[in-house]
């Protein structure tokens, strides 16, 4: 459905841009104990709240079209929920709602992939993260698909397994591996069937890159699970518990390996089998499944390409139709703010590193790469560093605050946004210190960027896509802190459940809405309020803004 030009609301006028500044990962604790946000010096922020309209908006679950309220938010709905103004079924619910009922089996792609194996006498393949996270993948998708394909006539299956410990706790892998060797022994039992755990590894070491940071990642990943080229194990148990005692790595940042059954490995790809990518979030698929679908490939040496059927779980990308073959057909997200504003005539400025970049402008825009109108928009990817997070906490957030300065001094744009990656990724490291710098180095920018807007006569919004930083320790049902064996607190490396903030900064206000900002609303609620402070009224189906106008 193409867009139409938004109408002019004669609500606001101000002389500079509206700013959204989008702190990833940042979030209200529900506990005192374990929430960096609140520990962390923030001397501009706290300014910020004490002088400026704020208020708590909805990050997670159904609020961004998750399944259940059970379910985290994150940094892919987080933003396609923010930039496209309203709440759109996710890959998850997508998912979860098309094995259920049947449809994923029945449609082409998966029969494709089920009669290539079985007429060849072949393997199915699974690689994917083995967890119940469901931020990129769910064990209970990959368990009934397996199970599935034994009922439809699949004789041999191997799963390439990836260790989380990022959306679930840190050092969780066996509480999802044991039980899941033994679903596939009981399977197997009759001996009509042959279900393996193949090859393993931690997702921040091998396969799940993204945004072309660290390529060397997807080429570990492609000799351990296609070439069986990894230190070798009798069994993932086995892999797990000696890497871990060896490295003392959490889980996903344990080495890869495989398994091996007689000095061999049990899982290596050849020609004629069939592979199911099982994660349906896209940022984290797409390089993997370059590797494996493209004619020429010049980021790394692939050795060996076998000829096989492969498959993702969901269109990863929407505008470059990748992968070729996939189970689940992605949310149809249409009309998002961007386009609208593009429609409109109003220029547009976005910027992150790139651990962050995509969500910014990809994610942002409804899965969609490239732009909508290159004479009104700009995109700038500030190279991120390839060192662990928690060794430079402060990212890159200078160098973004840099640039946005600069285009704030130029005049030239009506809307800037931008988003600030370090509450999300040092969150994800678990280490508690580390967070409490990146917040206190994320809020010396938000303080330059505030006397910035100011001179430009703008106006700043500030919020974020889900929670992390605010909850980086485990809690037991009854709220008091889980302990490790050393008796300090249990670190917690997953998104968190809790609201987000949102603060209107508009050092030129002058009456023209109430102070006394909207509550009970989502994220979702970003892109009208973005649209209305740039003096336009929002399409009518999307969700309602945060401000009260006078």
């Amino acid at each position: 459905m193409a867009v139409e030009k938004l109408t002019k609301n004669n609500k606001i006028n101000r002389k500079g841009p509206v700013v959204l500044l989008i702190m990833d990962g940042v979030g209200f604790g529900r506990y005192a104990d374990g929430d960096a946000f609140k520990a962390a010096h923030t001397e501009n922020l706290d300014d910020l709240f004490a002088s400026s309209p704020w208020t708590r908006l909805k990050a997670h679950g159904t609020a961004v079209g998750l399944p259940s309220d059970a379910d985290m938010g994150n940094s892919e709905v987080g933003h396609n929920a923010m930039g496209c103004g309203r709440v759109f079924a996710q890959g998850a619910k997508l998912v979860a709602t098309s094995i259920e009922t049947g449809e994923m089996f029945k449609g082409d792609t998966w029969l494709r992939l089920i009669n290539n194996v079985k007429t060849n006498n072949s393997t199915l393949h699974f690689l994917g993260l083995l967890s119940d996270g469901n931020v990129h993948s769910h064990i209970k998708n990959l368990k009934d698909m397996i199970t599935e394909a034994k009922k439809e006539g699949v004789k041999k299956v191997r799963v390439h397994a990836l260790l989380d410990g990022r959306d679930v706790d840190p050092t969780s892998a066996l509480d999802y591996f044991d039980p899941f060797a033994d679903f596939l022994s009981e399977l197997s039992a009759d001996g009509t069937f042959d279900a393996k755990i193949a090859s393993g590894g931690g997702r921040m070491v091998i396969t799940m890159d993204r945004y072309n940071a660290n390529w060397a990642m997807v080429e570990k990943g492609w000799h351990t699970h296609v070439l069986g080229d990894a230190r070798a194990f009798p069994s993932a148990h086995d892999a797990i518990v000696t890497l871990r005692e060896e490295t003392g790595a959490i889980d996903q940042d344990l080495p890869p390996f495989v398994v091996a059954e007689d000095g061999k490995p049990v899982g290596t790809v050849e020609d004629g089998d069939s592979f199911i990518l099982f994660n349906f979030r896209g940022d984290r698929a797409l390089e993997i499944t370059k590797a494996f679908e493209a004619k020429e490939l010049t980021e790394f040496d692939r050795v060996r390409v076998p000829k096989i059927e492969y498959a993702g779980m969901m269109e990863y990308d929407g505008d470059l139709h990748v992968p070729h073959q996939y189970l689940v057909n992605p949310p149809a997200i249409d009309r998002t703010m961007a386009e609208y504003l593009c429609e409109s005539g109003v220029k547009q400025f976005s910027i992150s590193e790139t651990q962050k970049f995509g969500h910014v402008t990809y994610f942002f825009n409804g899965n969609k790469s490239g732009y909508f109108n290159k004479s009104l928009e700009e995109y700038v990817e500030i190279p991120s560093d390839i060192v662990p997070f928690e060794e430079r906490p402060w990212m890159k957030c200078a160098d973004i605050a840099d640039r946005v300065i600069k285009e704030l001094e130029s005049g030239k744009w009506d809307f800037i946004k931008m988003n600030f990656p370090n509450g999300d990724m040092v969150g994800h490291t678990g280490v508690f210190e580390a967070v409490v710098c990146s917040m206190e180095a994320l809020d010396l920018q938000i303080g330059r960027i505030r006397a910035a807007v100011e001179k430009a006569g703008g106006i700043l919004v500030i919020t974020a896509d889900h929670g992390n930083a605010d909850d980086m320790f485990e809690h037991k049902k009854d709220g008091s802190l889980a302990l490790d064996s050393n008796g300090k607190p249990k670190a917690k490396t997953s998104h968190s459940l809790n609201p987000v903030p949102c603060i209107i900064y508009d050092p030129s206000y002058n009456g023209e809405y109430d102070k006394k900002l909207a509550e009970g609303l989502g994220i979702s609620s970003i892109a009208t309020t973005c649209i209305e402070l740039l003096g336009y009224n929002a399409p009518s189906d999307y969700d309602p803004c945060i401000i009260k106008w006078n």
